[in-house]
């Protein structure tokens, strides 16, 4: 039985391998604090991305971004400002993104939305 953190961890290599053949650099995965989660960061140019990772197999509940309530972006940029701290990234420009990953239950085949700027650090 396929359960949500299979799913989950199976979309965020998706999407991991997405960004490196869009030519990210990988910083991180899952970078934790005792304020949540990121699931991958990223850097590309001058930018250093914030990624959640949402995946579905279907939108019967909603689009994965419309998952994302204030509470999780809240979270996010938490553990942005704390990264930021802690590996002393002051000289990069920042970016929230959304990777919404949509597989298919007949196949392996599945698709992924890159969302640029979801919301803003506040």
């Amino acid at each position: 039985m396929i359960n949500n953190k299979t799913i989950g961890s199976y979309g965020e290599m998706l999407a991991e391998l997405y960004l490196t053949n869009k030519n990210y650099k990988i910083v991180t995965k899952n970078y934790r604090t005792r304020f949540g989660e990121i699931d991958l960061i990223a850097e590309k140019k001058d930018l250093l991305i914030f990624f959640e990772v949402k995946t579905r197999y279907s939108t019967n509940y909603g689009k994965p971004l419309q998952s994302i309530d204030i509470k999780k972006v809240q979270s996010i940029i938490k553990n942005a400002k704390l990264f930021i701290m802690e590996c002393r990234s002051f000289n990069k420009n920042i970016r929230f993104d959304v990777l919404e990953v949509f597989l298919n239950y007949k196949d392996d085949k599945y698709k992924i939305n890159h969302i640029k700027n979801a919301f803003q650090l506040t």
